[in-house]
C-alpha cells in the first residue's frame, strides 16, 4: 500500500531521516518506534506532505506523493492524528466528523451536507463515531470530553476524512492503563473495518499487543524491522533504548 524508498530529510545540518526504505502492506497494523528525536514524526510529516523530502520517494498505491499538497493526499485516502489532540473547541463531537465528511466529499463550506450525497455523509459520520464508541456523546462539545475520549474523537475525525490509511502519532500518549486497553479494542475495530494503520507509539504494551509488524528508527535510520517478538530482542534496539554497559 505504501512504499518509502531511500527517504531523506535534513534541516540545515541536521539529518532527521536518512535513506529510509519501508513498505506497508494493506490490512496490517505497522508500528514505528524509536527513542525521542529518532525522526518518527518527521516521517509522518513527509508522508502527509507537511514537509518535502530532501531525497527519495513516497508511493501510495503506486502513486507518487512527493510534491502533492496535504489536502490532496487526504483525498487519496490518507489521514492522520497528532501527538496532542487538535480539536475544534467550539464544536460538538458530531460537528467534528461532519466537517471531515464534507471535506472528504470535496465540498466547500457553502455546500455543507446539501444536495446529492448528503445522506451518505451523515451515515459516514455516524459510522466513524460508532467505530470509536462516541455515538452517545455526539452532542457534547469537545472540551467537555475526557482526555481519552478526545483522543478517540481525533481518530473518528481522521476516519471521516479518509478511510484507506490512518497514521496515528502516539495515540496512547497521556492515557491511563484502562484508556490504553480500551484504545486497543478501538483500533482493532478500525482495522476490521478495512483501514490500514501505521502508528508511532512509546507505550510498548500497545505496540506489542497491537502491531503485526514493527520498524525501529534511531537517528533517522532504520536499525531493525520485524515482528514485535523479533524487534524486542534485537540487540541494536536494546542498545538504542537502553545504551551500552
Amino acid at each position: 500500500m505504501l512504499e518509502l524508498r531511500n527517504l531523506a530529510k535534513s534541516f540545515g545540518g541536521v539529518q532527521a531521516v536518512l535513506d529510509l526504505t519501508l513498505t506497508l502492506s494493506a490490512g496490517r497494523i505497522t508500528g514505528l518506534i524509536g527513542p525521542n528525536g529518532a525522526g518518527k514524526t518527521t516521517v509522518f510529516n513527509l508522508i502527509t506532505g507537511v514537509f518535502r523530502p530532501s531525497g527519495g520517494s513516497i508511493r501510495f498505491e503506486g502513486r507518487e506523493l512527493v510534491g502533492v499538497r496535504p489536502y490532496a493526499i487526504v483525498r487519496q485516502g490518507i489521514a492522520r492524528t497528532f501527538q496532542t489532540p487538535r480539536l475544534f473547541r467550539g464544536m460538538t463531537v458530531w460537528e467534528h466528523v461532519l466537517v471531515a465528511q464534507n471535506h472528504r466529499a470535496g465540498r466547500g463550506p457553502g455546500l455543507f451536507l446539501r444536495g446529492r450525497g448528503g445522506r451518505a455523509l451523515l451515515e459516514g459520520a455516524r459510522e466513524a463515531l460508532d467505530l470509536v464508541g462516541l455515538w452517545e456523546a455526539r452532542a457534547r462539545r469537545a472540551p467537555s470530553l475526557s482526555y481519552g475520549d478526545q483522543r478517540r474523537l481525533e481518530i473518528a475525525r481522521a476516519l471521516s476524512s479518509a478511510r484507506r490509511l490512518l497514521l496515528l502519532d502516539e495515540p496512547a500518549a497521556g492515557m491511563n492503563p484502562a484508556e490504553s486497553e480500551a484504545l486497543l479494542g478501538v483500533l482493532e475495530k478500525v482495522r476490521a473495518a478495512g483501514v490500514t494503520l501505521f502508528l508511532i507509539e512509546h507505550d510498548m504494551s500497545v505496540v506489542m499487543n497491537l502491531c503485526d509488524h514493527v520498524a525501529v528508527l534511531n537517528f533517522g535510520q532504520r536499525i531493525a524491522e520485524g515482528t514485535p517478538a523479533q524487534v524486542q530482542t534485537d540487540s541494536r534496539v536494546l542498545e538504542a533504548y537502553l545504551g551500552t554497559d
